[in-house]
């Protein structure tokens, strides 16, 4: 039976008895038809998660109470930024999603030339919103207990002023179909005994790519230019290509070490 496990956006205390948030409360009396008595999964981000109770259902609420509070974590070893042009509405949720999915911890929505969205200041912190909550929703359906950190969308020229700091130690990496180096091989060549080969950026375009001025301030930051293969990619197919490459190499979707 496949286990139900919901986010909670405030913090779960064990032996706590609270009204799950309404949406959540509506999903689990009218599709997964629960009764008080059953049990589901809570988790708040923070790290672990609760085994829960339905201790009652109301025409208004759904009330659980956190029973026991397990430290298990899903998270990859390997640190991914993806630095992602941002996309029309669908598109950016799944990337969103499917990032989150395959265990990226840092989401960067960027605003390029050839980006086909330009967010306001007001319409940009809605979608902020929005776009965490696809972050939240797939880590209830993948297993995470950690949202990754989903950024307000900035321009590359401030990303590259962040990746000047925080990017220090950090392997980056700009995708561009002509690249005389693959990302594979770029990978693979890695000093796998530092601890830095754990800490990734992947900064992937808008449709019809980076300009060129845009490619030689990426450059000029840290980032080396790769390619994903012979076929140009879509961007909302590249990141999370790029994303299952890096963790079947280095994170894990292999089989770790006992």
């Amino acid at each position: 039976m496949r286990e139900i496990r919901i986010f909670s956006s405030q913090p779960i205390v064990t032996e706590s008895v609270w009204d799950l948030p309404a949406a959540a409360a509506q999903h689990v009396v009218k599709v997964l038809r629960l009764r008080a008595g059953e049990t589901l999964t809570l988790f708040d981000g923070r790290g672990g998660e609760w085994e829960a109770e339905i201790v009652e259902i109301t025409k208004s609420a759904v009330r659980v109470r956190a029973l026991q509070h397990l430290p298990i974590e899903r998270e990859s070893p390997l640190e991914i930024t993806l630095l992602q042009a941002l996309v029309r509405g669908e598109k950016m949720d799944w990337v969103v999603q499917k990032a989150t999915e395959l265990g990226v911890h840092r989401i960067v929505p960027i605003a390029t030339a050839r980006s086909v969205v330009q967010l306001a200041d007001d319409r940009a912190e809605k979608r902020l919103e929005h776009w965490r909550g696809v972050a939240a929703a797939a880590c209830e359906q993948c297993g995470r207990n950690r949202i990754p950190e989903i950024s307000t969308p900035i321009t590359l020229a401030a990303a590259c002023a962040v990746q000047a700091t925080r990017g220090l130690g950090m392997h980056s990496f700009l995708f561009v179909p002509t690249a005389a180096r693959d990302f594979v091989a770029a990978l693979q060549n890695l000093p796998q005994a530092t601890p830095q080969a754990a800490r990734l950026s992947v900064l992937v375009g808008p449709e019809g790519g980076l300009t060129d001025a845009e490619q030689s301030q990426a450059a000029g930051c840290g980032f080396q230019a790769v390619s994903l293969g012979p076929r140009v990619l879509r961007t909302e197919t590249a990141g999370a290509t790029a994303l299952a490459v890096a963790q079947a190499l280095l994170g894990d979707l292999r089989k770790m070490p006992a």
